[in-house]
């Protein structure tokens, strides 16, 4: 179907502006990294943090804006406010015992971890590396047996990480789930 010089006006006249809120996001992205940047920047823990392989002002900008020392004045707290803590288990009808959105943060900085790993200044991504090896050894040798059998009833029995558990072994995906996990653990406690 042709369209009418107006319906073509229109559209050029739709996508200009399209472009333009486009770029107007860009730009304002832009001037809340800028102003995360000065501020983690002027604080002490936040300058820390952006010395780390794999956090920048956004991570450290969050991770500041959640933690509150006063509240969790030790790392437990920390990594139970985090959802971090497996004792801490969330029944049906009550309130959420962690941070959802802190939970977010923390499974971002794993996956930063986990993809600046093969970098040489990447402290973190080290630490998820060699426990990957780690785990992965104690998959291959049965230790996790016992929680294979207890996860089966979870999945499907067409997925293929049913057929993980089925064999007595967790799926490739928890056991890195697990290595980035305690990368970011061991972070949280410095």
């Amino acid at each position: 179907m042709a369209t009418s010089p107006t319906q073509h006006r229109l559209g050029l006249d739709l996508a200009e502006r399209l472009t333009a809120l486009v770029t107007q996001a860009e730009s304002l992205e832009n001037q809340i990294k800028k102003t995360l940047d000065v501020y983690t920047e002027s604080h002490i823990m936040g300058s820390w943090m952006r010395q780390i392989v794999g956090i920048g002002p956004v991570i450290s900008a969050g991770l500041l804006a959640h933690i509150d020392i006063t509240k969790a004045p030790t790392v437990g707290h920390i990594w139970r406010y985090a959802g971090l803590d497996p004792t801490s288990k969330w029944e049906k009808g009550e309130k959420r015992p962690w941070n959802a959105s802190l939970k977010t943060l923390c499974w971002i900085a794993g996956q930063s971890f986990m993809k600046f790993s093969g970098r040489d200044d990447c402290y973190y991504g080290k630490i998820y590396r060699e426990r990957k090896a780690y785990e992965i050894a104690r998959n291959e040798r049965g230790d996790n047996k016992a929680l294979a059998e207890e996860l089966m009833g979870k999945f499907k029995k067409s997925t293929e990480a049913y057929g993980y558990l089925k064999s007595g072994v967790l799926p490739p995906a928890q056991i890195d789930a697990r290595a980035r996990r305690y990368a970011v653990k061991l972070f949280l406690s410095h």
